[in-house]
């Protein structure tokens, strides 16, 4: 089962959406005459949804909106297809397949990164020595697999032909990232700060730069994506770790998270002075 639709089964049992009192695993399984470990399985993802299940059990929850219904019954329906990054077998951890299938769905994501650049807007060269240093058991090989899946993800950025056009992106990145240097590529920088600016020319991206002097803010404890979907799907949070992440799912996480971004915003550089910023350390780097 796909990550969304397991999402929008648990907020609909727990009630975040505002249309029901809430239930247990086990009295939603009752209510429908399932297995308790059922719903569980659903919930984690680790289940197929039928399409004829989905109406009977929203209704149990006391989900009767037609408009969430049909758009839970499309959700469940292209849970069935087979996204492209299956073609890479095992490679990738599962925590990383669930975030590209939650990243192909999504109308917007929301990104903090205080050591390294969003992978959505890595060249090449820039994600090949990142996953080099990071992905410390991979061989070349698979090194290269990955470095070719981060490129594929990136077309979620320009592809007009998404239902909801290209991935709306909020990147908020470190000034301390942007002075990377590379041993092996020296204009590797100069490369890759040159992206970020054509990018940040994109109606769909907007890049700030959090500067080395600032004033405390929560982006200090770690990096998190916020990915946001079109009405009725919940925000589903990822908080990264050298393993690939984890899922924050809750309401309240939800709304933690989201007011952690607002004041990594108000911290950060304003758009005009971060790209200011980008260009003065693309030209350092010349030297």
């Amino acid at each position: 089962m796909c990550r969304p639709c397991a999402d929008a089964v648990s907020a609909a049992r727990c009630g975040t959406s505002g249309r029901t009192a809430g239930h247990t695993s086990d009295s939603a399984a009752q209510a429908v005459g399932w297995d308790g470990s059922k719903i569980n399985r659903i919930e984690n993802a680790k289940a197929h949804l039928p399409i004829k299940d989905v109406k009977p059990l929203l209704e149990a929850y006391g989900v009767t909106d037609e408009t969430v219904v049909t758009a839970m019954e499309e959700l469940a329906r292209d849970a069935n297809k087979i996204g492209w990054w299956s073609n890479y077998g095992d490679l990738p951890e599962t925590n990383y397949k669930d975030y590209i299938g939650l990243e192909e769905d999504a109308e917007s994501t929301r990104i903090y990164l205080p050591g390294l650049l969003p992978g959505l807007l890595q060249i090449p060269h820039y994600a090949r020595e990142i996953i080099t240093a990071t992905a410390i058991t991979r061989t070349a090989g698979e090194v290269s697999a990955l470095v070719e899946m981060r490129k594929k993800r990136q077309a979620i950025l320009t592809d007009t032909s998404r239902p909801g056009g290209p991935l709306d992106l909020w990147a908020v990145v470190h000034e301390s990232t942007l002075h990377y240097r590379s041993a092996t590529h020296p204009s590797l920088m100069r490369e890759q700060l040159r992206h970020l600016l054509d990018m940040a020319d994109r109606p769909n991206i907007t890049i700030q730069v959090m500067p080395i002097l600032t004033t405390p803010h929560p982006g200090m404890v770690g990096p998190f994506h916020i990915v946001r979907f079109p009405h009725p799907w919940p925000t589903v949070i990822s908080v990264e770790t050298i393993r690939g992440g984890t899922f924050a799912e809750g309401t309240d996480d939800v709304k933690v998270y989201e007011a952690a971004f607002e004041r990594i915003v108000a911290a950060a550089l304003p758009v005009d002075d971060s790209r200011e910023k980008i260009k003065s350390i693309m030209e350092e780097a010349r030297s």
